[in-house]
């Protein structure tokens, strides 16, 4: 796979680079305003050394979910800005992604500026499962520039228009960011340095099953928390009140227990309320006692504990998905314990993006404790399936 660093030493200066960076930012919903600009942050190293070599750079992005169609409220104006402050340099927005209005500034940009196209995603070919149809975006995307990069892993995952289809049309490489990821999440498939701990958490069994059936034979230790923890709990035949419960998956628990229960640590107690919401009263529960009308919002103090006490002398850790519904004060001190634990591994420790990293951030810590933090949750967590990534297989030699 070629990087973004063989490409600019080859030169850059004076040609269109077509950037697809992973902007998905989440917005306040009434300001509008950026509340993490991690990803962003994430994104400079590439577009800063394209910018700086000279190169001509028109970064692609998407942002939240629109139906195929323009839509003001899903506008990369906000990332836009806000890239060209931490840029120190003007980064105009085009009104539409490849249309006249991105052609006609793509072909006046000068050597060393960039150019942000708007969201990929109000082109409905951009998602199409037709690869005809993708491919006449592919087309119009490719025009606009001579090289592509995809430093954009969060969505490596996706056979999306602007990640799998143009990097067949155009020389491409792997921008710094996909590459430290294959870095770190090759580490922990191939020769993981022991002991090896993986700590899972969530909503879903069933959207972690995959990478639970991948890393149980490679790992030391598997922790389990946050909403999946109950289908757990009720496989061993505990009740669960009303905390989320995925029946048809209880089955699946059980067998996983069965062939690897002195591997699996589950909660020993629970936070639990009668109601999703701040001001709910809550109260601490066994976790094989859960009464039936309440609902399991966390881990407790002593299952932080136990969990703490596995990671410590883990070197290599990775963690996905939160303890608890940490977004809610109530429920944040599972998550924040856990966090702690896994930033004081001595050793390579992995935050698998998606919720993890918010949360990482928005308890207020210390992102530089951890060897890692990714930017594509569903992405690592595929990529750890051994599943194959189609923005990753067209990027390789």
């Amino acid at each position: 796979m070629r990087s973004v660093d063989e490409l600019i030493a080859d030169g850059v200066s004076g040609r269109r680079v077509l950037l697809r960076a992973d902007l998905n930012v989440p917005l306040d919903k009434v300001t509008r305003e950026i509340t993490d600009d991690g990803r962003i942050r994430a994104s400079l190293p590439t577009i800063a050394a394209l910018r700086d070599a000279g190169a001509r750079v028109l970064v692609a992005a998407h942002l939240g979910r629109p139906k195929g169609e323009p839509d003001p409220q899903f506008s990369l104006a906000p990332v836009a800005a806000r890239l060209a402050e931490l840029l120190g340099s003007p980064v105009p927005l085009a009104a539409d992604v490849a249309g006249p209005d991105a052609t006609a500034r793509a072909a006046a940009l000068a050597d060393g500026e960039v150019l942000m196209l708007e969201n990929v995603r109000f082109e409905a070919a951009e998602t199409s499962k037709d690869d005809a149809v993708r491919g006449e975006l592919a087309d119009r995307l490719a025009g606009l520039a001579d090289l592509y990069v995809d430093d954009a892993f969060g969505a490596v995952h996706r056979r999306h228009a602007s990640v799998a289809d143009v990097a067949e049309r155009l020389p491409h490489a792997a921008g710094r960011l996909v590459a430290r990821e294959l870095e770190v999440l090759t580490r922990l498939t191939e020769d993981p340095e022991r002991p090896y701990v993986v700590v899972l958490g969530g909503s879903k069994v069933s959207d972690k099953l995959g990478v639970i059936e991948a890393l149980l034979p490679k790992v030391d230790r598997l922790l389990v928390g946050g909403g999946m923890c109950f289908t757990f709990l009720a496989a061993q035949g505990h009740g669960v009140g009303s905390s989320l419960l995925e029946a048809d998956q209880v089955d699946t628990c059980r067998r996983l227990l069965a062939q690897a229960g002195d591997r699996i640590a589950l909660p020993v107690d629970v936070v639990c309320a009668d109601r999703f919401a701040a001001d709910a009263a809550v109260t601490v529960t066994p976790a094989d006692g859960i009464p039936d009308d309440l609902m399991g919002l966390d881990i407790g103090p002593l299952t932080v504990d136990v969990f703490a006490a596995e990671l410590a002398d883990a070197h290599t850790v990775f963690w996905n998905g939160p303890m608890g519904v940490f977004e809610l004060a109530p429920f944040q001190a599972g998550t924040r314990g856990v966090a702690e634990a896994v930033a004081e591994v001595e050793g390579l420790s992995v935050v698998g993006g998606g919720d993890s990293a918010a949360a990482v951030r928005q308890l207020g810590l210390d992102e530089d404790s951890y060897g890692h933090i990714s930017t594509g949750g569903g992405a690592s967590l595929e990529y750890l399936e051994g599943r194959e990534l189609p923005g990753l297989s067209v990027l390789a030699d």
